[in-house]
């Protein structure tokens, strides 16, 4: 039976190190965390705790820990998650992350102390990972939901390269040649895969990467305001702007509106996450739509999946998105 110290061992750290990463009782730096998890991920560590045996009695409850409270998209997400779980006769406890790591570890270890039988996590963007060292080391049942960053666990998002690709290329197909992006916070997957697809559809319409058009909105619509605002004052301005979500798509049209530009006469503006009232602005919304009723069923499918068999091979999915064509882009 591999030990902790064997883990220890392995990861050139002290046992005591192992057991702060693995609880999420100290700070440790991202590469004492990383060499921890990778030990335990090549020794098939499992902590002999108490949470362990009282997980084989079911409590049919899953816990889901995502921001959704400042986020239409997650908000949307959770209540397809919310109507699957009923659909499976299951109860759903919801507690908001904030996109803060340290809320994140807090809410992760509070569903676990009441006994949910799984829980669905949209983790931020914490070097350390340190809710996702705790759902490991004690064998959580989880689903990481639109973000997919760590291995080890079942995870289920939509296709951000390529979608983003798509939409910067319409961009492109209208003779757009200098096309800005409010990307969103640094260091969460999402963010880095449209960042990835932006850069793409550039470079397949033989056009050179800016540094000054891409610019970052932080998720959200103050901060994407502000960074829409910088690029209307740069010498050189886009003639089209990408928004990476829904906020950021809100706060660019703040600042477009404040600077009495017009859309799409002036500039065009396309977003990354359809929403409700995106089909009534004025010009309507060019947008990314992601299939979040498909994502919310698929997500607590995954973990029931999972709650049964804890010990099967780990799936990673990815769901189609649309694009929506509609006016701000400068199509009639």
């Amino acid at each position: 039976m591999v030990k902790m110290e064997d883990v220890a061992r392995l990861a050139r750290v002290s046992t005591s190190t192992v057991s702060h990463v693995l609880n999420g009782t100290r700070k440790v730096s991202p590469e004492t965390v990383g060499a921890v998890q990778q030990a335990v991920r090549e020794l098939g560590y499992i902590p002999n705790t108490l949470a362990r045996s009282l997980a084989r009695s079911r409590t049919n409850t899953i816990g889901v820990a995502i921001s959704a409270l400042s986020n239409h998209y997650f908000s949307e997400t959770v209540h397809a998650i919310e109507t699957e779980c009923a659909r499976h006769g299951i109860m759903m406890l919801y507690v908001d992350t904030h996109d803060d790591p340290e809320q994140e570890l807090r809410v992760v270890k509070a569903l676990h102390h009441r006994r949910v039988d799984g829980i669905l996590l949209a983790p931020s963007s914490d070097p350390a990972q340190a809710a996702s060292a705790y759902l490991q080391a004690n064998a959580i049942p989880t689903v990481l939901v639109d973000r997919l960053a760590a291995e080890g666990f079942d995870q289920v998002g939509v296709e951000n390269r390529e979608s983003t690709r798509q939409l910067v290329a319409h961009l492109t197909g209208h003779g757009h040649r200098r096309i800005a992006m409010i990307a969103g916070h640094r260091g969460l997957s999402t963010t880095e895969e449209r960042i990835d697809g932006y850069r793409q559809a550039l470079s397949d319409a033989g056009l050179p990467f800016d540094e000054s058009l891409l610019v970052n909105g932080e998720s959200n619509s103050e901060s994407a305001r502000v960074a829409a605002s910088a690029l209307l004052a740069l010498k050189a301005p886009p003639s089209a702007i990408m928004a990476a979500n829904n906020l950021m798509t809100i706060g660019a049209m703040h600042a477009l509106r404040d600077a009495d530009i017009a859309v799409p006469e002036q500039m065009a503006l396309v977003g990354f996450d359809d929403f409700d009232w995106a089909d009534f602005f004025l010009p309507r919304l060019s947008v990314i739509a992601q299939p979040v009723q498909a994502l919310g069923e698929r997500a607590v499918q995954l973990l029931l999946q999972r709650i049964d068999n804890p010990y099967g091979t780990r799936l990673s999915e990815r769901l189609g998105a649309t694009l929506r064509i509609r006016n701000s882009c400068g199509c009639p």
